[in-house]
């Protein structure tokens, strides 16, 4: 089960000395939570709320990429990834050698910005792989950010873009 909530409560359970948290979830589906309580142990993850990107906002961007591809002549994947990589929304990861084609394929799979790039290793046998995660799992601050360089890059080759405040009435508005 994923939710989202807010903390209502935080102490110190005094025999273990470890946070006791009281959550209140954006869900009422207390027979899903009902068959956890009775779990011996849970994995857990709290992390600050972000709103997921808006469609709007992507359909924004790949309206540009598709100008900018007209302009260079250059494939829109290519400028869609050009700009993924620029992001530094990565994870470096060491491959065994024999491992790091089937990760590769496996990886790319996911959509045209989840891009891989070998890097040298300092361990035999293996590989660095910088993995580039896909504007599908931007937040809105990542979003942001990537519209504004495909924004930049318009305007480098003068190409007409909306207001600044537009931009962010898209990112903004969540369908």
């Amino acid at each position: 089960m994923q939710s989202t909530g807010v903390i209502t409560d935080l102490s110190l359970d005094i025999t273990t000395k470890k946070a006791k948290i009281s959550l209140v979830l954006d869900t009422n589906e207390i027979d899903v939570v009902e068959q956890l309580k009775n779990e011996n142990k849970l994995n857990v993850e709290l992390k600050k709320y972000r709103q997921k990107r808006s469609l709007d906002a992507n359909g924004y961007m790949w309206v540009l990429i598709r100008e900018i591809s007209k302009k260079i002549n250059v494939e829109p994947k290519e400028i869609y990834r050009e700009a993924i990589s620029h992001m530094n929304t990565y994870d470096v990861l060491p491959l065994k050698d024999e491992a790091v084609d089937r990760f590769i394929e496996n990886w790319e799979s996911n959509g045209d910005g989840w891009i891989c790039e070998k890097i040298p290793s300092k361990l035999d046998g293996f590989t660095n792989i910088r993995a580039y995660y896909g504007s599908s799992t931007f937040n809105t601050k990542e979003m942001s950010e990537l519209i504004d360089s495909v924004v930049g890059e318009c305007k480098n080759l003068g190409i007409e873009t909306r207001s600044k405040s537009e931009v962010d009435s898209l990112l903004r508005s969540w369908k």
